[in-house]
């Protein structure tokens, strides 16, 4: 199963999956979970947030492993899916932000883009094992002055629809309270 979480900065979509795969983790001796984290450290306050992040998560769920993939996303779930392995994405917004405005070296193409959107999709949808996703939710304000921060606003809600699409469950994160808004699990 894959679920999809989304919600706005500090809404509780983070502390959500990480309960996830505690529980995942506490349903048998057998059972793996990773986190794959998209952040890249670039800047002092970033890997400082980085580390806040890892110290937390090793506190609340020390059986999760890391892994860090700022880029090659569908290719590290396909690499590390497997039934008995629960994935938690931290988080698409960051992926996206990654391929759209990378700060060493350029943005990538529309084509280059949906191709990897694409292999996202088809790694999602073909996990073997289940699957969490984590984004923001950042088109319910005011609409963007500039053109470049209005395309990834659309980016970005392109993007979770395509991955609500795949997931049989997705939940909206706000106040730390989880509102359902598809459940195909029943």
């Amino acid at each position: 199963m894959a679920e999809l979480i989304l919600g706005g900065q500090k809404s509780g979509k983070s502390r959500r999956a990480e309960l996830l795969a505690r529980d995942w983790l506490a349903g048998g001796a057998a059972r793996r979970a990773w986190l794959i984290a998209t952040a890249p450290g670039d800047d002092e306050e970033m890997r400082a947030r980085i580390a806040r992040h890892r110290s937390d998560r090793a506190a609340r769920v020390p059986g999760l492993a890391t892994v860090e993939e700022p880029l090659r996303l569908a290719e590290t779930i396909a690499a590390l899916s497997a039934p008995h392995t629960l994935l938690v994405v931290d988080c698409l917004t960051l992926w996206l932000t990654n391929r759209l405005m990378p700060l060493a070296g350029p943005a990538c193409t529309a084509e280059a883009l949906e191709a990897a959107q694409q292999a996202l999709e088809a790694a999602v949808c073909r996990a073997s094992g289940p699957l969490v996703l984590v984004g923001n939710e950042i088109g319910l304000g005011v609409i963007p002055m500039g053109c470049e921060v209005r395309a990834f606003v659309d980016a970005l809600g392109q993007l979770n629809q395509r991955m609500a699409a795949c997931c049989a469950r997705v939940t909206l994160m706000a106040a730390g309270l989880p509102l359902v808004l598809k459940d195909e699990t029943a």
